[in-house]
């Protein structure tokens, strides 16, 4: 992996941070902390910048920049406490599924079944609730386990026995029933460490990563200023210190995520788990930093002054939607067990299938 700096990279993620810089964030202390999305506020500065041209190929249009390009704009997303509108689409492009469509239903992967698809006459039922991106898109993306497998489906937010619900946050859909046809299986979320799960949640993690960079940031430049006891804030040890730990920890998730991306585009052999490595420890860091930031600055961090309760919001939220960091880690221990058992047996560790088209009747 090359560690010189990237031109090319540097001036694309000028250009994110000044044209999400114009975007007007939501500043109430309740409610949803973005507006998400494929018709957020954050569409037309991805659309301006041809953000959904980055990690296609340039056989199919793109500019084949890969998930690197991918992983920066999340991160970018995070860092303003923007709504994600990226995620989606690029999932979807993945598979080869419908554009401005919103995720539902990652939050129950690697474990668990919050969305289960029961077989019927021509194809399914989803029965089940899950978190959404975007209750107002018209397709939901909902990933679904049937026969112990999941799978990424395409339903129609009207369909007969899907409702959502955006009283809450963040927002849910919920299936009664709902039928969907063998058409509307995208194909399937494998363990591929390369494949189409791998690489969003790596952007998860990148735009995790950028939810606590943000809190950070905004913490060091408020105690910057700020005095107490005839000095600065951040000249205190109580409060230096954590932000400092913070720091160093903001650093290493930004090597695990990037370390992860580029494998994925220069050595999809050798990815292994990274990906879910680095959401896990995202998710963590998220959970901390924004913890730290907050203490950092006091009652203030609680207002609508400094914004810092957006990313409280959002780590809440986010750290989880991709899979809860415990299941996460425990995916790693297995497979390191599994390494470890096959090494001492004098075995070779099998490598991950890539992603297979969908096969209807494996079902």
């Amino acid at each position: 992996m090359d560690l010189t700096p990237d031109p090319l990279v540097d001036r694309l993620r000028r250009a994110l941070r000044t044209g999400l810089a114009g975007v007007p964030a939501r500043t109430e202390l309740h409610g949803a902390p973005v507006t998400d999305g494929a018709l957020g506020p954050t569409r037309a500065v991805l659309d301006e910048l041809g953000a959904s041209d980055f990690e296609r190929p340039v056989a199919a249009g793109g500019l084949d920049l890969g998930l690197t390009a991918g992983v920066l704009v999340s991160e970018e997303l995070g860092r303003a406490a923007r709504g994600n509108s990226y995620r989606a689409d690029a999932t979807a492009a993945d598979l080869g599924g419908p554009a401005g469509a919103a995720l539902a239903g990652f939050e129950a992967l690697p474990a668990g079944s919050g969305v289960v698809a029961t077989p019927r006459a021509g194809g399914w039922r989803l029965t089940g609730t899950v978190t959404v991106d975007d209750v107002s898109a018209g397709t939901l993306l909902v990933a679904a386990r049937t026969d112990g497998e999941p799978v990424l489906v395409a339903v129609e937010r009207k369909a007969p026995g899907c409702t959502t619900e955006s009283g809450c946050w963040p927002p849910v859909a919920r299936f009664d029933a709902a039928s969907v046809g063998a058409a509307d299986v995208l194909g399937p979320l494998d363990d591929s460490p390369a494949g189409p799960l791998g690489r969003a949640r790596l952007r998860q993690a990148a735009y995790l990563l950028g939810i606590a960079d943000g809190a950070h940031r905004a913490a060091v430049e408020y105690t910057g200023f700020r005095r107490q006891f005839g000095t600065r804030l951040r000249d205190l040890p109580a409060v230096s210190f954590p932000l400092a730990r913070a720091l160093v920890a903001l650093r290493a998730t930004r090597a695990l995520v990037y370390r992860g991306a580029w494998s994925v585009d220069s050595e999809p052999d050798a990815v292994g788990t990274a990906p879910v490595m680095a959401l896990a420890m995202a998710a963590e860091t998220a959970r901390d930093v924004v913890r730290w930031s907050m203490q950092s600055c006091g009652v203030r961090a609680m207002t609508a002054e400094l914004g810092l309760h957006r990313y409280f919001r959002l780590a809440a939220a986010e750290s989880v939607r991709f899979g809860d960091p415990a299941a996460l880690w425990r995916t790693v221990g297995a497979d390191r067990v599994r390494s470890a058992r096959h090494a001492a047996a004098g075995l070779e560790v099998p490598v991950a299938a890539a992603v297979r088209p969908w096969e209807i009747s494996r079902l």
